[in-house]
């Protein structure tokens, strides 16, 4: 049974291992293999240092803990970023090792971070997903309206990314993040 909780600062370098490890089983084909290789681990988790030791930052971050594998996932939310308007939160980012998909866990980390927004008074997000990323039905699934595209560039390449949308965070929320013990 994994357990969905708020990161920590001692978490930051596991998180940087699952962003690395996630990226080169995920994007082969899609993002330019130097790019990929040119990921960092160490350069990852200082990031996430960073930004788990920012005071006052009102993003939510948070983690998905397998008992026997340690930390499989994450995801992280805050303001919108890209201006669409009616959607005043965003999922950042959301990442599993491939060993912890299928499982529920990305739906259990959509939930906590809808809830995250819905505390703080935002009541509708987006998620920017590569569009040629086959997880990204995963998006439409959970009720994400298609909401547009835009180009982003990685490296020297320009790839098109795709924006779903909740306007009401409400249901997304309900979703149990932690289910009860048996």
């Amino acid at each position: 049974m994994a357990l969905i909780r708020r990161a920590r600062l001692a978490d930051a370098p596991a998180i940087g291992k699952v962003n690395v490890e996630s990226w080169r089983a995920t994007y082969p084909g899609l993002v330019p293999d130097s790019y990929l290789l040119a990921m960092s681990e160490q350069t990852s988790s200082e990031r996430w240092r960073e930004r788990l030791a920012t005071p006052g930052d009102d993003g939510g971050i948070y983690v998905a803990l397998e008992r026997q594998l340690g930390l499989v996932g994450y995801a992280s939310c805050g303001p919108q970023r890209t201006g669409i308007e009616g959607y005043g939160g965003e999922v950042h980012t959301l990442y599993l090792l491939d060993i912890a998909q299928g499982r529920g866990l990305g739906r259990r980390l959509m939930s906590a971070v809808a809830g995250h927004l819905l505390a703080r008074g935002v009541e509708g997000m987006v998620a920017w997903v590569l569009r040629d990323n086959p997880s990204r039905w995963f998006y439409e699934r959970l009720g994400g309206q298609r909401l547009g595209e835009q180009t982003i560039c990685l490296g020297l390449t320009l790839l098109p990314e795709v924006a779903y949308g909740w306007r009401d965070l409400t249901e997304l929320a309900r979703l149990p993040i932690n289910p009860p013990l048996e």
